[in-house]
């Protein structure tokens, strides 16, 4: 399954930030970036320049198109504030389309949604072709959208063909990177010995992947908190999985992670010798012995630094030669 997606944000008094910024995404990687400062589109990795293989003018296109996107979203931005009785202020809007493809099944879906101010607004139901108001300021635009039929034939064609045509391009482009897979390191974390205990995996590709905990090989569901896939700054992706459990019993539990592609799964078995943990034992005798001993060092080469600081000045202070030899430098007669 592959995905691409494009954002558009449309802002208002946003000091240091441009009023007008699109952003292309395939399978959650950045492909491409346009805002209203620099007025160009341009790519966000290195495959994506290869396009112009295909397509000589793909960026100059991109960018027209995205400097039409910015007037139409600047229009937007203008009418909803209109519409909610807005004037100044810092005010947000945004549009997301994008379409998947699965490579396996030929399946395809496309979707668009659009939001204000951090709320939904409206959003497009394919399969019903007609626009879905997430709010009452919304009624009229939707009303206004289904009446145009040849408008919703128009974005059906653009989110099922044109959008999966450029997909399957970048994907094509992008296969050595966006095909790829890339294990885990997978660890146990613990802050105290009383809280839970999260497996933690970092570093894997793609993010079509999934974690849980299991007991006597049984997939637990109470006292399990499961987090999200979230992106690394590197293109990899971790996830993490918390379980709240009994101190006995450890043996009986582990974490399992699997990922699209791979048949075997990676399984880390509950050990409280393999935790992780910054947890320094308060009522550890070794501290207090460690810091006074610490505290004693310091304190001896504060003295001996001291004393050496003292004879130093003691000597600069009695020493004649020395106090001639340094007026004469500071003020040497002429000759």
């Amino acid at each position: 399954m592959h995905s691409m997606k494009y954002f558009f944000t449309a802002s208002s008094e946003v000091t240091n930030f441009p009023e007008f910024v699109a952003v292309g995404m395939v399978d959650d990687i950045q492909i491409d970036y346009y805002d209203s400062n620099t007025k160009r589109a341009e790519p966000k990795q290195d495959w994506m320049k290869k396009v112009t293989e295909d397509k000589a003018d793909f960026w100059e296109r991109l960018t027209e198109i995205s400097v039409g996107h910015q007037q139409n979203s600047k229009g937007n931005l203008d009418n909803l504030k209109r519409r909610f009785n807005q004037t100044g202020g810092v005010h947000i809007v945004q549009r997301m389309y994008g379409c998947e493809w699965d490579d396996e099944t030929g399946d395809v879906n496309g979707y668009e949604q659009h939001g204000y101010d951090g709320e939904d607004f409206i959003a497009l139901d394919l399969k019903t072709m007609t626009w879905v108001a997430a709010q009452q300021q919304a009624v009229t635009t939707k009303q206004m959208l289904d009446n145009n039929t040849a408008q919703l034939e128009n974005d059906n064609n653009q989110l099922t063909k044109d959008c999966v045509d450029s997909l399957k391009l970048f994907v094509y482009y992008g296969r050595s990177s966006l095909m790829r897979t890339d294990l885990p390191t997978v660890s146990l974390l613990q802050k105290t010995p009383s809280s839970r205990v999260t497996c933690h995996a970092t570093g894997f590709y793609p993010n079509r992947a999934m974690m849980f905990w299991r007991k006597d090989g049984e997939v637990l569901h109470e006292d399990v908190d499961n987090g999200e896939i979230l992106p690394n700054h590197d293109g990899s992706f971790q996830i993490s999985a918390d379980l709240q459990l009994p101190s006995d019993d450890w043996g009986k539990y582990d974490c399992v992670f699997q990922i699209s592609g791979v048949k075997e799964d990676i399984v880390t078995k509950l050990d409280k010798r393999e935790i992780k943990t910054n947890y320094v034992n308060p009522m550890n005798p070794v501290n207090p012995i460690i810091s006074i001993i610490a505290a004693l060092v310091l304190l001896g080469l504060a003295i001996i630094g001291y004393k050496k600081y003292r004879g130093r000045k003691s000597s600069c202070e009695t020493s004649p030669e020395n106090s001639s030899e340094l007026a004469e430098k500071l003020n040497p007669e002429p000759k």
